[in-house]
This record gives structure tokens, C-alpha cells and sequence, in this order.
């Protein structure tokens, strides 16, 4: 389906961002395609929920990020909310999310428009809490301290349960993570956390990641997490500096929900959905955090190369007791027919070398 209103979000901070941002709004004059710029980082007026922003914009079909990771998920929480795709043009330095590099924007536009392009599906997470979050008026200007205005607390979703202990639904969808970590930097957060139900074990901690797959590259991977493929759905958990011996990852099936209790005598805890501030939680609160209905659909020209880019951004082949042994031999080799066992099985493009 053609293009009819693009969402355009720019890291305005960048030179190459505003650059390619005047290239969008010239491939949209000339195919006569609604583009509005979305200001999320505004500091005039009180942050917007995803779906107010995409009201505000018109209900986007297609949301075009200009920056880095961080960016692609300002642009990527709006696009959900309108079930637009969204277009991550690659401006940053170590993302795994922005894929279209600023000099094929034109074509990648082309694409989308001619319904050439791949749309690449991604799980999400959703939650529900305790209680309807909030962040107290006295925290707010700390907690956000050398940061613009901070986003609004999640509204209640219609389909919450009273009573029964199911809490409240909450409107949240995070790409990479759903974070519980502690406020005061004297003072380790004290969790109960339940795996499908169950109670796992009890942590303190300075934090507890809970991510998905395409999150597990983000705040999961810098704790030692595993890497997971971002094709699949999982649940990835991770604690993050537990004074326990038990400080592994636990990789639940999608439809195992993470749930974490902060104890007693706990300090009180912070919410952060993919970085973002959205709530404070108090001894005894507690959250729910499981696969979202909902998936991030984002636009590609070819065939993601996700572990092509984990080998360069991290440049994993560049060991010293390796280079005598130069460039590796290519594996599969994908210029010639694909065996009948190997049918079906996702294996590198033929233009790929390694």
C-alpha cells in the first residue's frame, strides 16, 4: 500500500539527522505524502503518551526515525500506536536497530511506497502493576535531573481486571526492556521475582532487566546477557549487580510472565520501559511484565545480517592470535544451490563474503 503520511523523527542534535531530514520532506513533496516532524524531545510543554503523539501527527502509516538506537525507540513507540511501520535510518555508532544507511533513504522510501520493501516483525512486552504508576511531585525534578520533561505515567488499559490480584493493565509496549532498578544509590532494591507464577528466587540487587531478544543486545547484554536472535520470541530476565550467588540470565518461553514484587523491606524502585522513566514503585508494589499483542514491524531493503552486525560492532573477529590466519572462509556458501536439507533454513544473502 502506498504511502500517505509519513511521522518523522529527528535527533536534532545531529547535522546528518537534519541533512536527512530535509531529504525526507523533498521525497515527500514530490510524491505529495503528508510529513509531519514529531518533537519528542520537546522542552516547552509536558511530554506525550505514544498515542497522542501519533494522533498529533495525523496516525502516521509510516514512522521514519533519523538518529541512533535511542531514536528508533522514540519512533518506534509511536508507530505501535498507529500500527505504522518504521523506517530507522542508521545515524548512530553501535545500534542494532537502525539498519538504512542515510545515502539509500531515497530508495528506501521508493520501496516502501512500491511495496517493495521487507517488513521485519518484532516482539514486545507489555505489563501490568499493583497499582496505576506514578512518579511523586518531589522525585520528578531529581529523577530527571539534566533531562527534559519526563514522559507521562502509563494510562490504565480498558481491559484491567478488578480485584483477584491481576492488578491493572497498563498501556506500555517496550521494544528492548522493562527495567526495576533502585532509587537511592545507597540502597539495593530487594525483589521477589516469579517466573510464569512461580517464585524463582529473592534478589537484591542494584537492578532487574526484563527483556526481549531485540532488547537483549541493550541494558541485558551490558549486564551478561545472552544474545539472543532477534527471530525469535523469548523472555530474556537478567539481574544486574545481585548480592547473591545465583546471578544467572533466565531465558523464559514467550508465554511465561516476569513477575517482580518488591519486598518489604526494600528501598523503593524506579520503571524504566525502554530507558524512559515511568514510574516509582514502593515496598510491597509490584509488576507483571509478559509478550504484548502488539509487534514492532520495521523496514528493511535486504534480509537483516543480525550476526554480520554483531561481529563488526563489537569486531569480534579481530582476536591478535587470529590475524596470521586472515579473512575467514565464507560457510554454507550461498552462490550456489541450497541443499534440500538446508530448504527453509535462514542462511546468508548471495551477495554475502563471510
Amino acid at each position: 500500500m502506498p504511502v500517505r503520511r509519513i511521522g518523522l523523527v529527528v535527533h536534532q542534535g545531529r547535522e546528518t539527522a537534519r541533512d536527512a531530514a530535509a531529504a525526507v520532506h523533498a521525497w515527500s513533496k514530490a510524491h505529495d505524502v503528508r510529513c509531519t516532524e514529531i518533537d519528542v524531545w520537546a522542552k516547552d510543554h509536558h511530554r506525550r503518551a505514544g498515542r497522542e503523539e501519533a494522533e498529533a501527527a495525523g496516525n502516521p502509516d509510516l514512522v521514519v526515525t533519523l538518529g541512533g538506537d535511542g531514536t528508533f525507540l522514540r519512533g518506534a513507540r509511536i508507530a505501535v500506536k498507529s500500527d505504522a511501520d518504521v523506517l530507522g535510518v542508521d545515524l548512530g555508532k553501535v545500534g542494532f536497530l537502525t539498519e538504512v544507511p542515510a545515502c539509500d533513504i531515497g530508495d528506501a522510501l521508493d520501496a516502501v511506497h512500491e511495496g517493495r520493501a521487507i517488513v521485519e516483525e518484532r516482539m514486545t512486552l507489555t505489563m501490568r502493576a499493583s497499582r496505576p504508576l506514578d512518579i511523586p511531585e518531589e522525585m520528578e525534578a531529581l529523577l530527571r535531573y539534566g533531562r527534559g520533561p519526563a514522559l507521562p505515567p502509563p494510562q490504565v488499559r480498558p481491559e484491567t481486571t478488578e480485584g483477584g490480584g491481576w492488578g491493572c493493565a497498563l498501556d506500555v509496549t517496550a521494544l528492548n526492556d522493562i527495567v526495576l532498578e533502585k532509587l537511592a544509590r545507597d540502597r539495593q532494591v530487594g525483589v521477589g521475582v516469579y517466573l510464569a507464577g512461580r517464585l524463582l528466587a529473592t534478589y537484591s540487587a542494584d537492578a532487574l532487566a526484563v527483556a526481549t531478544p531485540t532488547g537483549s543486545t541493550a541494558y541485558s547484554f551490558a549486564a551478561g546477557g545472552p544474545v539472543l536472535s532477534p527471530h525469535m520470541d523469548a523472555v530474556v530476565f537478567t539481574p544486574i549487580a545481585p548480592h547473591m550467588t545465583f546471578n544467572r540470565s533466565v531465558v523464559a518461553a514467550p508465554d511465561e510472565p516476569v513477575g517482580l514484587r518488591v519486598l518489604p523491606h526494600s528501598g523503593q524502585a524506579i520503571v524504566t520501559v525502554d530507558g524512559q522513566l515511568r514510574g516509582v514503585l514502593d515496598p510491597g508494589d509490584w509488576i507483571g511484565v509478559f509478550r504484548a499483542p502488539q509487534r514492532v514491524r520495521l523496514v528493511r531493503l535486504r534480509p537483516t545480517d543480525f550476526y554480520g552486525r554483531l561481529r563488526d560492532r563489537f569486531r569480534l573477529t579481530d582476536a591478535p592470535a587470529n590475524a596470521q590466519d586472515g579473512p575467514s572462509e565464507p560457510f554454507f556458501r550461498p552462490d550456489t544451490p541450497v541443499p534440500a536439507d538446508l530448504a527453509g533454513m535462514r542462511l546468508p544473502p548471495p551477495d554475502a563474503v563471510s
